[in-house]
């Protein structure tokens, strides 16, 4: 069954109100709400659903029914036909917007960029923060190494010498994780992608923070889920709201990053982390826990995975932000029998995970002892960085919602008047790419913030076109609103 808002607007011509019929159900046929044999509404009920007469709804599906679209069965109603769908575009899932708000316009900016473009607004650090020497060592090794290393796929689980890196790093933070806990993936994003594929069914609801990391969003919505999001703090989710909406809209997971959340770089607190899994525990909900940005802590905050012994917590993680985002392997933490249909998911979508070498490139540079001193460094020089970027920041009047404890990313309010999406075109005219607030919330309400990655703001020639791009925007911006006051009159 579909479930449409009843129409709010004034009368319409009979032949308008027929085709919007007509559209709701191709709408819904294009995202897949309606699947191949599927019984559609009864006349009576769909005519009250979108405030028509059952006339307007009866001529609505002869014609969709003439076209082949849906056919009748006699005494039980209207059914899709069964007939090939034209291919999903992630686009058709969701009302169209400008591409600056996308969530896939910062990543195919920066992904696409040329070695001249600036890039404030990406998601990693540059090369030459990277530990390209220990990865060198590394790779020398593997490529001196008898067996299959260097040709043959990975076992199902992955890298045996990897889970058990990985298991001691977990205890660190208080998680215990026996090696059969452990699946090794090919990324970050795969980990959640096999998730949702395990769990979610099109039309489950999902709840992120507002704001969250964009490719949450633009993987969500690949997997037609419908998403309700929360206000974020500086201590995580607003609790009281977050325990409101798991009564009232029953979601089936929550994904969100507990140390240092991307983009506002707020810590999850104890209370908050307690409160939060009560209330998942309470209605069922199940946690993906992202430590994607854990090692750039000083001291670990709270993880749910640890206070929730991975009971109903799933943690995720990858090693592309401090290691290397060419060596492709992704981890997930959850329960035994959890694991064991994700392995089989991970086979049927890409015949396994990470290959054998990118696996133990990695474990050989996270047990050669030169991980640690790395990260330390990392730690120290964006701590320098972060309060240095911020005054730069200020200065042009772009004030830090808060001031991280540590990682990369600053959180930002443009000037007054000034739009982030207008102020991310005009700088991208002078080869600089920026992350508009908008592409990270869901309920599009940050339209006037940044997201800054203070590793990549140090040239000059970033302020200067930060300077004329906001110049620009906050020019333009009273006669766009003055074009959209006159639109909605």
């Amino acid at each position: 069954m579909i479930h449409l808002r009843p129409s709010t607007s004034k009368p319409r011509p009979a032949g308008l109100r027929t085709a919007a019929v007509v559209d709701a159900i191709r709408q819904r046929l294009a995202t897949r709400t309606l699947a191949p044999g599927q019984r559609l509404p009864s006349i009576r009920a769909f005519a009250s659903l979108m405030g028509v007469a059952p006339a307007t709804v009866v001529e609505a599906y002869d014609r969709l029914a003439a076209q082949g679209v849906i056919r009748a069965r006699r005494g039980s109603g209207f059914y899709v036909a069964d007939v090939a769908l034209p291919p999903l575009a992630l686009t058709e899932s969701e009302p169209r917007r400008p591409r600056a708000v996308d969530p896939f316009w910062v990543s195919r900016q920066s992904l696409d960029a040329d070695p001249a473009t600036l890039m404030p607004g990406c998601g990693w650090l540059p090369p030459d923060w990277m530990p390209q020497d220990a990865l060198r060592r590394a790779v020398r090794a593997l490529a001196r190494s008898e067996g299959g290393v260097l040709t043959d796929y990975g076992s199902a689980r992955g890298s045996a010498a990897l889970r058990r890196v990985l298991q001691g790093r977990l205890a660190g933070l208080g998680i215990d994780a026996f090696s059969e806990q452990i699946l090794l993936t090919s990324s970050g994003t795969q980990a959640i992608d096999l998730i949702c594929r395990m769990l979610l069914r099109p039309g489950d609801t999902v709840l992120v923070d507002d704001p969250c990391y964009f490719n949450f969003l633009a993987l969500l919505r690949a997997h037609q889920a419908r998403i309700v999001s929360i206000p974020m703090t500086s201590s995580g989710p607003d609790i009281a709201q977050f325990e409101a909406v798991l009564a009232a809209e029953r979601p089936r997971l929550y994904i969100t990053n507990s140390g240092l959340h991307n983009p506002t770089g707020a810590t999850l607190s104890l209370q908050t982390a307690h409160r939060l899994l009560n209330a998942a525990a309470a209605h069922d909900v199940i946690v993906i826990e992202d430590d994607i940005y854990g090692d750039f802590e000083p001291e670990p905050s709270p993880r749910l995975a640890a206070l929730d012994g991975l009971a109903r917590v799933i943690l995720i993680g990858s090693f592309s932000k401090t290691l290397s985002a060419s060596i492709r392997c992704g981890y997930i933490a959850a329960r035994a029998d959890w694991i064991e249909p994700l392995i089989d998911l991970q086979i049927a979508a890409g015949f396994g995970g990470p290959g054998q070498f990118a696996a133990e490139a990695l474990a050989q540079v996270l047990t050669g002892g030169s991980y640690r001193k790395h990260v330390e460094e990392l730690r120290a020089r964006l701590a320098r960085a972060r309060p240095r970027i911020a005054a730069r920041l200020q200065r042009l009047g772009i004030t830090p919602w808060l001031m991280p404890r540590g990682g990369y990313h600053l959180w930002c309010r443009l000037p007054e008047r000034c739009d982030a999406i207008t102020v991310a075109q005009e700088a991208l005219a002078d080869n600089v790419v920026l992350a508009p607030g908008n592409v990270f919330s869901a309920s599009q309400s940050a339209d006037v913030m940044m997201r800054f990655n203070v590793a990549h703001c140090d040239d000059p020639r970033v302020f200067a076109a930060l300077e004329r791009a906001i110049g620009r925007s906050a020019a333009t911006q009273p006669a766009l609103n003055a074009m959209n006051s006159g639109q909605a009159q």
